[in-house]
């Protein structure tokens, strides 16, 4: 196993225009689940295609483990990849897809044998072995996939939206499929994902870019509680953090009648009479009157979930909120509640350049 890192890693795709990853320095380490996570454009296909030697870095450099592998050809990597296509041979078994690559190395018949039982044992999938892809489903397709790049036993294993394909149950049951297998193998790992639910629940640590500038990169939970800038707020979490730029007065940031302390550096910054609050959905409770900073916010959609239920509706100063309320007690479309934010659980960002006060 090896770690790997990201030296200003750059590349561009056209030179009259932004890079498409623009100096990325990341380590991943030894054995770590690393997932990357942003929406298109924002460079983590770019990072993982580099990384596998796909395409050619322009500056900066890439290592696995002690070597520089920045000029090195795919096959010499040791590094093994798993594509949201699949990308299995119809007309062959599930034994010889998986065995493929051994084949081509002439590694003897009985480890190869060895290798690709071993993988269908740990991936279940020992009754398909002598089954065409046809007569799969699109998980075991998927399994397949994975089997192929298990037993090359590489140093680093790199997925790129292996699950965009697969169906919502699917894609749920896949993926804590991939996450207990690599804390099993104990083999790093880069994965790619514009879904941030899927890098929330999978990753040991998160990488978010965002116009191929990595924005921040840390643990699913201090990616939520602490995002370092107003995107990455905005981002991670479903729904979507509110973020309401608001006024900045004497006694702080007015959000409705409520006001949220604001440091004094911030409030200090000569020409700005604005800051960004953000909200998370979960971060108010209901309030009986519109009293001692209750915001009154009239329903327009309400997304039941069971145990819970998301109401996004308007206030009467035209703010846009999207509030997580009891399943037990569920407003109707229309209908005005009341709602206080609990204050502490408030983020501030500077307007601008959303950096985090």
């Amino acid at each position: 196993m090896a770690h790997v890192r990201y030296s200003e890693a750059t590349r561009w795709y056209d030179l009259d225009a932004p890079p498409a990853l623009d100096r990325l320095d990341l380590t991943v380490d030894d054995g770590e689940f690393m997932v990357l996570v942003g929406p298109s454009g924002s460079g983590k296909s770019t990072a993982l295609r580099l990384l596998a030697g796909l395409e050619a870095l322009d500056e900066g450099s890439i290592h696995i483990g002690d070597r520089d592998v920045s000029d090195l050809e795919p096959k010499s990597r040791d590094i093994a990849m798993v594509f949201q296509n699949y990308a299995l041979y119809p007309h062959m078994t599930v034994f010889d897809n998986i065995a493929f690559a051994l084949a081509l190395s002439r590694m003897p018949k009985a480890e190869v044998g060895r290798r690709v039982e071993e993988a269908a044992r740990v991936l279940e999938l020992e009754p398909y072995l002598h089954r065409r892809p046809k007569e799969l489903s699109g998980g075991q397709r998927q399994r397949v996939a994975m089997g192929r790049a298990i037993v090359r036993e590489p140093q680093v294993f790199l997925m790129d939206e292996p699950l965009s394909n697969l169906d919502a149950k699917l894609r749920v049951q896949t993926r804590t499929q991939i996450a207990a297998l690599q804390q099993r193998l104990g083999v790093t790992t880069v994965y790619v994902t514009h879904d941030q639910t899927e890098a929330m629940t999978m990753g040991d640590r998160v990488a978010v870019l965002h116009h191929g500038v990595l924005q921040q990169v840390a643990s699913p939970r201090e990616l939520y509680a602490q995002p370092a800038n107003a995107f990455v707020a905005g981002f991670i979490g479903s729904p979507a953090m509110n973020l309401l730029e608001v006024p900045l007065g004497e006694h702080g940031a007015k959000v409705g009648p409520a006001f949220v302390p604001v440091p004094r550096t911030a409030r200090d910054d000569p020409g700005k009479d604005t800051v960004v609050v953000g909200i998370r959905p979960e971060a108010f409770e209901l309030a009986s009157t519109d009293g001692d900073g209750a915001i009154g916010l009239t329903a327009i959609l309400v997304e039941e979930l069971g145990a819970d239920a998301f109401v996004y509706g308007n206030t009467d100063t035209g703010m846009r909120l999207v509030v997580r309320v009891d399943g037990q007690q569920v407003p109707a479309k229309g209908e005005t509640l009341f709602v206080r934010p609990h204050i502490h659980e408030c983020h501030l960002f500077r307007v601008g350049d959303g950096r985090r006060l």
